[in-house]
């Protein structure tokens, strides 16, 4: 596995945060005037009633830290290995920069924007992730790496995307962030011993926003349609198998912070696909097949193959240059083996809003 930089100064997260590779979070920019000619009437009943709930903010005496904060890290966290300090720190630095790359995202649509119903919600959305984006940045700063978001902002890449792309993408990320989080907050509620760091105490409200965020663009592809059928369909699995992918890479690199909360990474990984497989049933007509041994060997390769293009980066010259490029195929050839893979197909419910009940 590739060696990896200490992070023990601000300009050392900063660094972490704008870096840009196949498993950070990424900035995203999109196509404005396609988001303007989206339209919400199909389900105006149920859009009206869900912008009811973000004007009623039920989260919004929740991002505040108490008293006991500080004395909690001092008290629990000073307890964990230089090693697993590590991993949580790239653990804090990374949800700081996919909460911010949504408050981003939703700030510029709303910005640019002139569809009343796109642009409320963007408001709404924006304003939850920046809650969430300073509430992690206020963490780092107990460790004197606190990271200037406008500086960030300015720096990092950004990618475009289709607006269809941002829904799939979107929806998938808020939907498997609330599975994430949940599955944390019960395994941690039953064993409060493990809870190494109090922001874990606020996953549970926390992820109830990711939740509603991923019902907004529910209800948005529920209401234009032809953004999940045809060749559209072959769009989605793209996106359930990257971000799946993804997930599974980017959390076996990072072992200890599992086994600190006592859960074991792929176990833990594959709780979170189920929880997210179900509730996606509300808007796409496809979902992986997790139980196909292929399904999970598969993953396992890419692991394998991303732990060897580490290496090979960390070899550096030519010859660490050419393995690189050797194992980025084997990668490839493996995504796409995994991308055919038979897909499980069933009918969309009637009844689209869902309630975050796991």
């Amino acid at each position: 596995m590739q060696a990896q930089t200490t992070i023990d100064s601000s300009d050392k997260a900063s660094q972490k945060a704008v870096e840009t590779t196949m498993l950070s979070p990424r900035f995203y920019t999109t196509d404005f005037d396609a988001m303007d000619r989206l339209d919400m009437s199909p389900l105006r009943k149920e859009w009206d009633a869900m912008l009811a709930e973000y004007e009623g903010d039920n989260n919004h005496d929740h991002f505040q830290r108490t008293p006991e904060f500080a004395q909690e890290v001092a008290e629990r966290f000073s307890q964990v290995s230089p090693a697993m300090r590590q991993e949580f720190l790239e653990f804090l630095i990374s949800s700081l920069t996919s909460e911010f790359s949504g408050c981003i995202l939703y700030n510029e649509i709303f910005k640019n924007v002139e569809n009343p119903d796109i642009k409320q919600l963007m408001r709404y959305m924006a304003r939850d992730e920046s809650r969430h984006a300073s509430f992690i940045n206020q963490s780092l700063k107990d460790f004197g790496l606190g990271i200037d978001l406008g500086d960030l902002k300015r720096t990092k890449a950004y990618t475009y995307f289709k607006p269809k792309y941002i829904f799939y993408a979107t929806y998938l990320s808020e939907k498997i962030g609330y599975a994430r989080y949940i599955t944390i907050h019960r395994q941690l509620e039953k064993n409060p011993d493990k809870r190494f760091h109090p922001i874990f105490k606020w996953f549970e409200r926390w992820c109830n926003d990711e939740f509603r965020h991923g019902e907004s663009f529910a209800l948005i592809m529920r209401a234009n349609p032809h953004l999940l059928r045809g060749g559209n369909v072959y769009w989605i699995r793209f996106f359930l198998l990257a971000v799946y992918a993804t997930m599974y890479v980017r959390d076996h690199t990072r072992p200890m912070l599992h086994h600190e909360m006592g859960l074991e990474s792929t176990s833990y990984d594959f709780a979170v696909f189920r929880i997210t497989n179900e509730i996606t049933k509300q808007v796409f007509p496809v979902s992986l097949d997790l139980d196909n041994p292929a399904f999970r060997e598969g993953l396992a390769r890419l692991f394998h193959i991303q732990t060897q293009m580490d290496a090979a980066k960390a070899q550096g010259g030519v010859l660490g240059t050419l393995r690189r490029a050797g194992w980025a195929v084997a990668g490839l050839s493996t995504f796409v083996r995994l991308y055919f893979l038979p897909v499980q197909r069933h009918e969309l419910p009637a009844q689209i809003r869902m309630a975050p009940a796991w």
